[in-house]
């Protein structure tokens, strides 16, 4: 799985896509579930030939990691990568996204209780043994009040954790350590994903107790030298080209079978040619690079079925962060009739073709097909693309073209312009987004590109966490993690609901989809399919479609696991050659 992947906002590799959100497993771009089709290919690879014993792979990174090398204090998709290899959580996820024991066990009466269990004898790779007590450090790093991050919702819910972030109390009351492989955490409140919400990974107390905890970000423990109890650890570091990991031989699951895996940071215009001719073994691959793979005879393209989606959002008003709730005061997109003639002008078949390779599933609501509570789309309208319905839907909420230059104005008569925000990356970027453009052109209206090109990517993300005024509608993609509940993205009282949508019968149904009548799995999915209804409805955001998760791995690499929560069991993988 990976760290909650909470609502990591980041470009996801080389595909570029925004993270967050999610609700979920802890940290990253991902979770877990096994993938049959990988096994497959395990299988028949060509000519696999004999295990070699040791060896190393080589991973692309197109972008050089921050350097944030530990679970808690990663914030970008690159430094989580890294941190795969490095970190473990407490537990992980079956097939169905469900959480399984790992290093850690538990049980609980009530889901407000809960009695943990870490296993005897995991090693840090400084050859400590892990207990109990570099839990309680993590969770209490996380809560503490000079912390920096952005984990602390991971925390929350635990008692006691609030009088510990004012400073008005020493310890978090709702943990309490019993021995070295024993706690107890009880929560505010019995909830139905209060262990889905919690963190699980881990620090290494003995490294890190001496540091303040509003300096550990910039520590030498943190960035050149991290400790983890994961099956790799750092080797050595060099900024901007690369990160050298050697296997952890005491790794709680078996000692690795690589002895070596390289982090490599290469030009985006250079990492196709460079998994061609093998300088590289692993990468994740754009849908447009495809096509060229295909022809390479020791290149395997591996599909997968993520977590992941893109989307429009609308902008209804702002973040109030004093009383950390979003207000709508922002009412230009406030006609629904608006927005679904918007979302019936899209031709998304043309887009997926055009600038996806047809690599994505059309999609109607924001909840990824992986999940259970999933609605079908049989049970949703679906917003195919029907400009004529859509020119039908402007004239009833009286946007018409009034002065005749076709383009439409707003029911009070005054000019309509539609400002539209999309980050920068690759070229198919500035296609996709003008195509977006003109399909709302076509329709009559009138779009202008937000600060008039794309925008780099770490200023987007801080124009959407301001509130720009510029992101009136705004292109994001979201991947989620295993926790199926949406509410750390579209509740009107989560940070994350960047379009600030406000919706009273919305947040009731995703607190009923989180009550105690919710402990009945098909009571919570009936909850959770009637909000994907009204989402459906009202369209705060236009789902788009399902991103396809794309890799291309050298037929060398063997033993790989590769889910719906991107690649694990690093321990398990060997090389042919």
């Amino acid at each position: 799985m990976k760290k909650k992947l909470l609502l990591l906002l980041a470009v996801i590799f080389s595909l570029s896509l925004v993270l967050v959100a999610c609700s979920g497993s802890n940290d990253d771009a991902s979770t877990d579930e096994d993938k049959t089709e990988n096994d497959a290919a395990d299988e028949d690879a060509k000519d696999a030939g004999d295990a070699q014993e040791g060896g190393s792979i080589t991973f692309a990174l197109d972008q050089e990691p921050e350097g944030l090398l530990m679970d808690g204090f990663s914030a970008s998709a690159y430094d989580s990568q890294v941190n795969e290899f490095i970190h473990e959580d407490l537990w992980t996820t079956n097939e169905e996204l469900e959480y399984i024991p790992g290093i850690a066990d538990w049980e609980t009466e009530d889901n407000k209780v809960f009695h943990f269990t870490i296993q005897e004898g995991v090693k840090w790779h400084n050859g400590e043994e892990l207990t109990m007590e570099d839990w309680q450090f993590a969770l209490e790093v996380l809560a503490h009040p000079d912390y920096e991050g952005d984990r602390y919702s991971y925390v929350q819910d635990i008692e006691g954790v609030d009088e510990y972030n004012s400073g008005d109390a020493d310890s978090i009351s709702g943990f309490e350590l019993e021995d070295d492989y024993h706690a107890t955490i009880t929560f505010k409140e019995k909830k139905i994903n209060n262990l889905e919400n919690l963190w699980s990974g881990v620090m290494p107390k003995k490294e890190l107790e001496d540091i303040p905890v509003g300096e550990m970000d910039s520590a030498p423990e943190i960035r050149e030298h991290p400790v983890g109890i994961g099956p790799f650890k750092v080797k050595e570091i060099q900024p901007g080209e690369y990160i050298s990991l050697e296997r952890h031989d005491d790794y709680w699951q078996g000692t690795p079978k690589l002895d070596e895996i390289l982090l490599k940071v290469i030009d985006p215009s250079l990492t196709l040619g460079a998994l061609q001719n093998g300088e590289v073994d692993v990468m994740e691959i754009r849908p447009d690079d495809v096509d060229e793979l295909e022809n390479a005879d020791n290149i395997s393209i591996v599909e997968q079925e993520g977590l992941g989606y893109s989307y429009v959002a609308f902008r209804f008003g702002h973040w109030d962060k004093e009383n950390q709730t979003a207000v709508a005061d922002y009412d230009k997109f406030s006609d629904k009739r608006l927005r679904q003639a918007m979302f019936y002008a899209l031709d998304r078949e043309s887009l997926v073709n055009n600038y996806l390779n047809g690599k994505a599933t059309i999609v109607n609501t924001p909840i990824p097909s992986v999940h259970w509570i999933s609605a079908d789309e049989s049970e949703l309208t679906q917003y195919d693309y029907n400009p004529e319905k859509a020119e039908d839907l402007l004239d009833e909420a009286g946007y018409k073209d009034i002065d005749g230059d076709g383009f439409r104005e707003d029911p009070d008569g005054n000019e309509f312009v539609v400002k539209f925000g999309h980050y920068a990356g690759p070229a198919a970027f500035e296609g996709r987004s003008q195509a977006i453009m003109q399909n709302w052109e076509d329709v009559g209206i009138k779009t202008e590109l937000a600060t008039g090109q794309l925008i780099e990517f770490n200023t987007y993300n801080d124009m959407k966490d301001n509130d720009d005024e510029a992101l009136e509608t705004f292109f994001g993609s979201w991947l989620v993690g295993s926790d199926p509940d949406p509410t750390g993205l579209w509740g009107s009282k989560e940070e994350y609901n960047f379009g600030r949508w406000v919706n009273e019968e919305s947040d009731a149904l995703l607190k009923d989809g989180l009550s105690e009548a919710a402990f009945e799995e098909d009571y919570r999915r009936d909850v959770y399919v009637e909000w994907q209804k009204l989402f459906n409805e009202e369209l705060p955001a236009l789902p788009l479609w399902e991103n396809l998760d794309l890799y291309g791995i050298n037929d060398r690499v063997q033993g790989y696991t590769i889910d719906a929560t991107r690649f694990r069991h690093y321990h398990e993988w060997y090389v042919t050659d």
